[in-house]
């Protein structure tokens, strides 16, 4: 595996995409929240009242959003990773995996953006398994039925968006 492996590969359009969307939850999009569960609570019985806890339920399902993109913009490299035929999340690979090809990106579903490519994490099984391989390597994973599958790298390069 390279050093480029810990950091999260996103094109300069998903972290300006994923940046925005933090912004607006932190600033306009919590302050929104905020006036409804006040407008909620001026209603009165909070214990029958399914706007305030419908209101609560939204801020909760915020703050999470708000922890998780904050998680990945955390340690981000924005770019393509370098083009030298290893697997690492941002590259598109190209394996036969149990003998079928398959074409997808390793990395997360904010880097693909509006492509309609198939995204594989970095830890799921597979991504796991070829995390760090080289174009020609060989290796497999244990799925989660419990079947090994091979899989064989024929192409690695950088998610061009």
């Amino acid at each position: 595996m390279t050093d480029t492996t810990a950091a999260t590969w996103l094109t300069q359009e998903a972290y300006d995409r994923l940046t925005a969307e933090l912004a607006h939850l932190e600033g306009e999009g919590s302050a929104e929240v905020i006036e409804r569960i006040a407008a909620a609570r001026d209603e009165g019985d909070l214990k029958e009242n399914g706007g305030y806890h419908a209101a609560r339920e939204e801020q909760a399902k915020q703050a999470a959003r708000i922890r998780e993109l904050k998680e990945k913009l955390r340690n981000v490299q924005i770019g393509t990773p370098p083009d030298n035929g290893i697997v690492e999340p941002g590259m598109v690979v190209t394996a036969l995996v149990a003998g079928d090809e398959m074409v997808f990106l390793l990395g997360s579903r904010e880097i693909a953006g509006t492509s309609d490519i198939e995204v594989f994490s970095p830890t799921s099984p597979l991504g796991a398994a070829i995390n760090g391989t080289k174009i020609g390597d060989s290796t497999s994973y244990t799925a989660p039925n419990g079947r090994e599958i091979k899989v064989k790298i024929t192409d690695a390069k950088p998610f061009a968006g």
